[in-house]
């Protein structure tokens, strides 16, 4: 009788590019975005959270340029549904449910949304398939007074959650400076479509390219470190001249940049108004106090998705960095968008004016841990140790009592036989207290409490007088448990 082949065991392990939270991870994401919902709620947005999956006609084509309907997405065929995919963003959505439930809702509406997004993209570092998104959107207000708006949410938003004034910038934009100064260089029509794609993703690379590496890419193409050679948007000089004075046209002031870019869009009815807008935001914000070491108006800001209509903005960390080979570098941007008139008009048939923006919620945690403002690991519960197996409802008391006080707590729930073990358990939990209590202890109506934090502190530093001048466990009575596990914790925290 042949042998039956045994299957074979499946292999414990994550997905190419997804990964798992731990801990700290969960818990600092969860109350980075509560002081985010606390800001975004102040502002008058409501909480909204959509499916994880969308038809994928509903997605549309903001989807990357290809021609699959599940290319860059995690897209299936449902019977009764056609083709679906898990949501690419959270604002493809947003224009879904507006024109879903538009009667139903206020105008404009003011919604937030924080949640999973995913992406079938190749993974690299710190590049997943899977991240979390934050969106900010108004839907149905055509005054830039809501891009203002969002800009100084955004602002107020980075300071809430830690990022300190002068540590960050918001930068805005508008797409019709840009797009008027393409049409003075004569790169308006449809003809010219291929050609404005290339200038937009190279003014986009300013950062990374400097000036040097635009302009190449503005004319003939541009060869990198590597040999490959990237083709350019064949402009002639001339042409050249003017994007790159566009770019350049930042200035000291907001008054002073608008009237640059005022001077480059003369002639295109496009540009005029964009520079207009403006003009607008930068008073609004400035009637606020929102000055330019929060909000400044910079024309190399383009953004790269093609939905957007008009003002973009983006948010820069500015403190320095070092990156994979030691060298200083500035963190760079953790949050951007714009206005998007026409996205919900693919639903309806009718124009309805948006702006939101969007955060990088891993990026921004990154961010703040390298600030200290952020805890690599989680502090554990106290741990109430066993010493008797038939004394566990003796244990279960304590801990029940510590956890109505608010105190985060947990009865040991492993073998007890061993007691150091039990030791090393509130160790690797993170623990700040054990809670001991044997035989004679509980016979006394006494109880011992081992500071876990002290007793680390001690064993790298102190010397044996030390140690005995501060002991890092101590004897208590039964009935004061809370009272000097709270003591115990407060002076902990005074260090």
């Amino acid at each position: 009788m042949a042998k039956v082949k045994k299957a074979p065991r499946p292999k414990a392990e994550t997905p190419k590019g997804f990964r798992d939270y731990f801990g700290s991870d969960v818990s600092d994401r969860t109350e980075m975005l509560a002081r985010i919902a606390e800001v975004y709620h102040r502002y008058g947005f409501d909480p909204l959270e959509t499916s994880g999956v969308e038809t994928v006609e509903a997605l549309g084509k903001f989807l990357p340029d290809v021609d699959r309907p599940n290319e860059g997405v995690f897209a299936w065929e449902l019977d009764d549904s056609g083709w679906v995919a898990l949501r690419y963003d959270l604002t493809a959505p947003l224009a879904r449910v507006y024109a879903q439930h538009r009667n139903d809702l206020p105008t404009p509406y003011r919604r937030y949304a924080m949640g999973p997004v995913w992406r079938n993209e190749k993974p690299g570092p710190g590049r997943f398939r899977q991240f979390y998104q934050c969106d900010a959107d108004t839907v149905g207000a055509p005054s830039v007074a809501a891009d203002a708006e969002i800009c100084a949410m955004l602002s107020d938003t980075l300071e809430a959650v830690g990022i300190a004034r002068g540590d960050y910038i918001v930068r805005v934009n508008n797409r019709k400076v840009l797009n008027g100064v393409l049409e003075v260089a004569g790169l308006s029509g449809d003809d010219k479509e291929a050609e404005r794609g290339i200038v937009l993703r190279a003014i986009d690379k300013l950062d990374r390219l400097g000036p040097e590496g635009v302009r190449a890419l503005l004319g003939a193409g541009r060869k990198d470190e590597s040999g490959d050679f990237t083709k350019g948007a064949g402009l002639d000089d001339t042409q050249a001249d003017v994007v790159m004075g566009f770019m350049s046209a930042g200035r000291e002031t907001g008054a002073e940049t608008v009237a640059a870019l005022r001077d480059l869009a003369q002639g295109s009815d496009v540009g005029e108004k964009g520079v207009e807008e403006l003009e607008t935001i930068a008073a609004l914000l400035d009637a606020q106090g929102y000055g330019p070491d929060r909000i400044v108006i910079d024309p190399s800001v383009v953004r790269g998705l093609g939905y957007y209509t008009g003002p973009v903005y983006e948010a820069e960390l500015t403190f320095e960095i070092q990156d994979e080979k030691g060298r200083p570098r500035q963190f760079g941007s953790v949050a951007g968008g714009g206005r998007y008139d026409d996205l919900v008009k693919r639903f309806t048939g009718q124009e309805v004016p948006a702006t939101g923006v969007s955060i990088g919620v891993d990026r921004l945690l990154a961010a703040l841990r390298m600030k200290g403002q952020t805890s690599e690991v989680a502090e554990g519960p106290v741990v109430v140790t066993v010493m008797d197996r038939a004394r566990m409802a003796d244990y279960q008391a304590m801990v029940g009592e510590l956890r109505q006080a608010g105190i985060r707590a947990e009865v040991y729930l492993g073998n007890p036989k061993n007691f150091g073990n039990q030791l090393k358990y509130a160790d690797k939990r993170g623990s700040p207290i054990a809670v001991i209590q044997g035989a004679d202890e509980a016979e006394a109506g006494k109880v011992q409490l081992k500071d876990l934090i002290q007793g680390a502190r001690i064993a790298e530093t102190a010397t044996l007088e030390e140690w005995k001048d501060r002991p890092s466990q101590i004897e208590v009575a039964r009935a004061d448990l809370v009272a000097e596990v709270q003591a115990m914790r407060a002076r902990q925290a005074d260090g």
